[in-house]
């Protein structure tokens, strides 16, 4: 059996699909019991279960062999680091002692220690626990969601607008969930420890080349709007995060346009490009 953390968000679903299509066993662990038949027809099952709920985790994680491990993101709201380690702690906890015989766990490119800097922090303090532990594990270090963007379907198609808060211009990697998802899906199955797998898409994308693939599928033109720097912890303000939220993020924002990137040679290369993310994106919403 395959435990998937995080199943009803973009990456979970997307290796919990991966392994269906497989014929493997499947369970979704979702904090929300609403996509339960879409996923029973699909022939998963189903444990609505809070990653705050060690006891209610372990009893889960018992009934499994191998764990796709995805920290869910907390609410913008919140002091999302404070809650993000404390669930990160609720799951590492649940995992001694269960069973479990592989742990694929998620993580990101640029992870590193650090306070307040969002998931670069959270997700290598993971990585460190991770690897402190008996359990043999891999860690996919992906490159920035392509799914990031979904968001910015609305305001290209009522607007001809989408927003950044990178130069436009600025390059980086990108990744689709479902590159991700049959990684990570390969990554279950031997019984071993194999490092860290970095993941990006096949090629390295702008902002202005995410308004380019907008408005080559909406078929009207779209530009790319660019927040500055000293705007950015108003304009998250503004989107109901919390103060700590905000800079978390502006200092993750910051850091992500630092960052160095892998050397190419310990990269997979995922197959989904951007251009047909962002097609897919614009038929699948009506």
């Amino acid at each position: 059996m395959h435990i998937i953390l995080g199943g009803n968000g973009h990456v979970g679903s997307a290796v919990a699909q991966t392994l269906l299509l497989q014929g493997e066993p499947v369970t979704i662990v979702s904090r929300s019991s609403a996509s339960i038949p879409e996923w029973q027809k699909r022939g998963a099952m189903v444990e609505v279960v809070d990653a705050h709920n060690t006891v209610e985790l372990h009893r889960v994680f018992a009934k499994g062999k191998r764990l796709f491990l995805l920290n869910p993101p907390a609410d913008p709201a919140t002091d999302t680091d404070v809650e993000e380690r404390k669930s990160l702690a609720s799951i590492l906890e649940a995992i001694t002692d269960s069973g479990l015989e592989k742990i694929v766990a998620e993580s990101t490119y640029g992870a590193q220690p650090g306070s307040q800097i969002g998931d670069l922090g959270v997700l290598y303090e993971m990585e460190q626990q991770l690897a402190a532990q008996s359990i043999p594990f891999s860690i996919i270090r992906a490159a920035y969601y392509m799914s990031n963007w979904d968001f910015s379907l609305q305001s290209a198609k009522q607007d001809g607008v989408i927003h950044t808060f990178f130069p436009t211009d600025f390059a980086l990697p990108m990744v689709a969930p479902r590159d991700i998802g049959q990684l990570a899906a390969r990554l279950m199955t031997p019984i071993e420890n194999t490092g860290l797998h970095n993941i990006e898409g096949p090629e390295i994308y702008s902002s202005l080349n995410v308004a380019e693939a907008f408005a080559k599928v909406l078929q009207k033109p779209v530009k790319v709007v660019e927040t500055p720097r000293d705007q950015w912890i108003k304009t998250m303000r503004n989107m109901e995060f919390s103060n700590s939220a905000a800079a978390s993020f502006s200092n993750m924002t910051t850091l992500a346009i630092k960052a160095e990137m892998p050397p190419r040679d310990l990269v997979t290369r995922g197959v989904v490009s951007l251009e047909s993310y962002i097609a897919e994106l614009a038929h699948s919403v009506v």
